[in-house]
């Protein structure tokens, strides 16, 4: 199967969503209208990347990478924040044909790093792809609650 990539646009977002949906657990839930919302403005900003893989006119994988300055290492780090795939294809296949794409516009935007926090049982996928683990993060969840201290 021949897939195409390219940067993602406004009207990908309700195929994106849809990967999104079919990943999840059965029962699961979630708000795909608020997820489009949050997807349709990072199309556009330059401090974002969202690519997808197209099979014919249908997405059946996208992935985004968020940029964030730090001073720790000297640059911008790149995070992968969303690697997703039909399904009904070769999961490899379609996340191998993104991550190429991905990285190039780290380098392009002038990250020094691209992190990817993997998810239960995927950082062997990633560490395939040349990543490589290191000791967890800490961090906290922004509610309302917490800041009512």
């Amino acid at each position: 199967m021949e897939l195409q990539v390219r940067n993602a646009r406004v009207t990908d977002v309700d195929g994106i969503t849809a990967l999104l949906s079919a990943e999840r657990p059965d029962g699961a839930a979630h708000d795909t209208d608020t997820e489009a919302d949050m997807l349709r403005p990072l199309v556009y900003l330059p401090n974002a990347t969202i690519v997808v893989a197209l099979a014919g006119r249908k997405v059946v994988g996208a992935a985004m990478l968020a940029l964030r300055p730090s001073v720790n290492h000297g640059g911008l780090v790149g995070t992968i924040d969303l690697l997703a795939t039909d399904p009904e294809l070769d999961e490899e296949a379609v996340a191998g044909s993104l991550l190429p794409e991905l990285l190039r516009s780290a380098r392009n935007k002038g990250c020094v790093r691209v992190e990817v926090e993997p998810g239960a049982g995927r950082a062997a996928r990633w560490s395939a792809m040349g990543f490589r683990e290191e000791p967890q993060r800490l961090a906290l969840q922004i509610t309302a609650a917490v800041l009512q201290r």
